[in-house]
């Protein structure tokens, strides 16, 4: 049994001091004195000899021996000797016991009959209705159920009953119960928990815990996008203009980033966004916090000595670290000694730690977008073409499970292997209908503007996915068209290279695919992409989303803590409109652009990007004052430029 000790023995502190209040006589001073004396002990962990002392009071006050009694075996239980604590147990008078004793006992009762492998009589006294019970002892009532539940295999109310109790946990007791609600959820088994899931609304608060038990099966699930509801950052009435709802700042932060073994140049573009963001902060009225840099060294063990150096030196939050090793070895500590925000998830993708948050690029949430977007455009047949690395791989398996999930499918598969320009069997034997059988005109040629493959026949429901990088979907769309074949074709980010190359680019016309919006400047109140990139070679190119990743690292900052608190509040980011789920996780909304002559140029209301009034960006919260000195960050030195294509953080 897990024991929340900390909590619990504060609980059994307080309630043997509770028990010195009058009950048939006032107790003498030597009985106060002694029952104080108890209750330390408790207080102290030395539960054996605090259960010694109750015993002896039991002995001396007649009048209240079974509140003592009851105290003694409480202690017995801290000490995780129930079988101490069950005769106790059974010499206690019900009738004797006043206010949530009581309830206590029954507790006591239920936690010895499932140490007695007994489960049906802790699930007869856990799950009974119209009992009053204490905030202070609904955690331990719920564990006692679902440890009930759990014995008589009854998995998903054992799971459920664990949901129940999320709210009510803190630090390691939260994470545990998380990951054991998850586990035992799990042994549902696919199709069963399918089956509920299909018949919830949406909204309903197990969706998501079915998801990440679906997820550990090896189940790729489709992902609903986040509900925007409320733009975080908004000036609250009233408070001029100094006061933006949500913001609240740490005294200071650490950064984590790797340098060296490949990772530089990643770091580089997210950490000069993190900075340029933080710096355009200042032309508002907000504290901000001191920042310092730390280098994690890419491994997990670097990022361990990062993260408790930066704990030392005095940081009340950490930002990072990168790499998914890195990640997985700073959340999987015990206890956290601050908050983080990690700029990945873990490999075992288990849900974040108590005190943590994930932020990551992940390949998965452009897959599933593009399948809403086209559901949304009445294209519910698809042909998937990817590439053969792992982002376009797991971004193909969620687009097909959005995609089924949103009533439609997948037709055809292909996969395109790197150095291969000659795509025509993998065309071939996807099966795909050509102009000839839609009854479409012919497609006129390539350096037509009416090349695009993106003109979907009247009616047609049927439209092409692919994930590449800009170099194959180059020879993929030429070859298209000269196999006849004229669908609308939707792609992830890495078919647009980050710039505008209108000569390399013209084959592309009419491909539509989700990006960051600061890319295109279609979020307000950020700094202009351009003006950036004019000045730091790490804005431009393929860099350019890592850089808009850095920003919203910062703009996250203020703003985490509330948007986990506040379901549909949100946050307009540079790569995207981020909100948090349930489970500290950053999810990003992205905005749909397209190819017209070469150039990629946003969508507009897709996504509602554009705003009749937008809020200033949560980075544009207010600083102290004009004259105000910045806090300069420690340990910038700077780094070597991002390569132009730099890899996404997600992987």
């Amino acid at each position: 049994m897990r024991q929340y000790r900390a909590a619990a023995t504060a609980l059994l502190l307080s309630l043997a001091l509770a028990a010195c209040v009058p009950a048939v006589r006032p107790p003498s001073p030597a009985e106060t004195a002694a029952a104080q004396q108890a209750a330390a002990l408790a207080g102290q962990g030395q539960f054996d000899q605090a259960a010694q002392a109750y015993l002896a009071l039991a002995g001396e006050a007649p009048g209240r021996a079974d509140h003592y009694r009851l105290l003694a075996a409480e202690a017995y239980r801290q000490e995780n000797a129930l079988d101490r604590a069950a005769p106790l147990v059974a010499a206690i008078d019900r009738s004797h016991l006043e206010g949530d004793e009581p309830l206590r006992l029954d507790l006591l009762r239920a936690g010895i009959a499932l140490s007695q492998h007994d489960a049906a009589t802790a699930l007869q006294i856990t799950t009974r209705t119209g009992v009053h019970v204490p905030q202070a002892l609904l955690p331990r009532l719920l564990e006692l159920r679902a440890q009930a539940q759990a014995a008589s295999h009854d998995y998903w109310g054992a799971g459920h009953t664990r949901v129940q109790m999320d709210g009510l946990l803190q630090g390691l007791d939260r994470t545990q119960n998380r990951q054991q609600a998850i586990d035992l959820l799990a042994k549902v088994g696919v199709d069963e928990l399918k089956q509920r899931a299909a018949a919830m609304r949406p909204g309903d608060r197990m969706l998501p815990w079915i998801n990440e038990a679906l997820t550990k099966l090896g189940v790729t699930v489709a992902q609903s996008q986040p509900n925007l509801g409320q733009p975080v950052g908004t000036l609250l009435p009233g408070a001029g203009a100094s006061v933006r709802e949500g913001y609240k700042v740490p005294a200071s932060i650490a950064l984590l980033l790797p340098e060296g073994d490949g990772l530089t140049g990643v770091s580089q573009a997210i950490r000069e966004g993190f900075f340029a963001a933080y710096f355009d902060a200042a032309s508002t009225h907000a504290p901000r916090p001191t920042v310092r840099v730390y280098d994690s060294g890419g491994s997990a063990d670097g990022a361990l000595k990062a993260y408790q150096q930066a704990v030392a030196d005095g940081a009340r939050m950490v930002v990072g670290p990168l790499t998914r090793a890195e990640v997985g070895a700073v959340l999987g500590q015990t206890t956290l000694a601050v908050p983080v925000l990690a700029l990945n998830h873990p490999d075992n993708d288990n849900v974040p730690a108590a005190g943590a948050s994930e932020f990551a690029l992940r390949p998965e949430t452009e897959g599933a977008q593009a399948a809403d977007h086209m559901v949304e455009r009445g294209i519910t047949r698809a042909y998937v073409i990817v590439s053969d690395d792992d982002f376009a791989r797991r971004a193909g398996a969620a687009f097909k499970a959005e995609l089924e999930a949103r009533g439609g499918h997948v037709a055809g598969n292909a996969q395109i292997t790197a150095g291969n320009v000659n795509y025509r069997d993998a065309i071939a034997g996807l099966g795909m209908p050509t102009a000839t059988d839609t009854g479409a005109a012919p497609p006129a040629p390539a350096s037509a503007a009416s090349s695009s493959p993106a003109a979907a026949p009247a009616g047609g429901d049927t439209g092409i996915f692919i994930s590449m990088h800009p170099e194959q979907a180059r020879l993929l769309l030429p070859q298209l068209r000269v196999a006849r074949i004229d669908l609308p074709v939707f792609a992830t980010s890495h078919v647009y290279a980050g710039s505008d190359d209108p000569g390399r680019d013209n084959d592309l016309d009419g491909v539509e695919f989700c990006d960051a919006p600061w890319l295109f400047d279609a979020q307000a109140g950020l700094p202009r992409h351009g003006d950036l990139a004019d000045l730091l070679p790490a804005a431009r190119g393929g860099a350019a989303r890592l850089f808009a990743f850095g920003m919203d690292a910062w703009n996250l900052v203020p703003y985490i803590d509330w948007m986990r608190a506040h379901p549909g509040s949100y946050l307009p980011g540079a790569s995207g409109q981020l909100a948090a789920d349930t489970f500290g996780r950053v999810r990003r909304v992205l905005v749909w652009a397209k190819f017209q002559d070469g150039v990629a140029r946003p969508l507009g209301g897709d996504l509602q990007m554009q705003m009749a009034n937008p809020p200033a960006p949560a980075g544009n919260a207010p600083a102290p004052a004009d004259n105000a000195p910045v806090p300069a960050p420690a340990g910038s030195v700077p780094l070597p430029a991002a390569p132009a294509n730099a890899p996404a953080t997600g992987g």
